[in-house]
């Protein structure tokens, strides 16, 4: 009884495995503009974002080696190797790192009205997330 249920749970697994794939390369293929983004229905391009799920997948392959299924890793590196086209041809489709880059806005004289204190709330666009592991 021990080992069907080993079998089954060791079947959901490889399937939440591919899942889990699948899942970071959309978002990998949305960020390249490759699918339309749900919200607006435009394909979109994100190249810092693209990068970031496509790192994330080759870190999960990294991190699975010599524990996957022949399946899971043909998969895994179709996939890797699908996005990582993908964002060669979109950065060379990108207009030049000068021109895509904001212009930073001028940098205000400080008074002691602009300074801001300790009790003082930051505005919502100055918030800054952190994340702690503990210590």
């Amino acid at each position: 009884m021990a080992e069907v249920r080993n079998s089954i749970n060791a079947g959901e697994m490889a399937q939440r495995f591919m899942e889990l794939v699948m899942m970071q390369a959309q978002q990998a293929a949305m960020f390249l503009g490759r699918i339309p983004n749900p919200q607006t229905n435009q394909p979109e391009t994100n190249l810092p974002y693209a990068r970031m799920f496509i790192d994330m997948l080759e870190m999960l392959q990294d991190k699975t080696r010599g524990n996957l299924s022949n399946e899971e890793t043909q998969m895994l590196t179709g996939v890797l190797a699908d996005l990582r086209l993908a964002f060669v041809q979109a950065s060379s489709n990108a207009p030049t790192e000068t021109a895509s880059q904001p212009t930073p806005e001028p940098i205000a004289e400080t008074t002691s009205e602009s300074v801001k204190t300790a009790d003082q709330p930051e505005p919502e666009s100055r918030k800054r997330f952190t994340k702690s592991y503990g210590a």
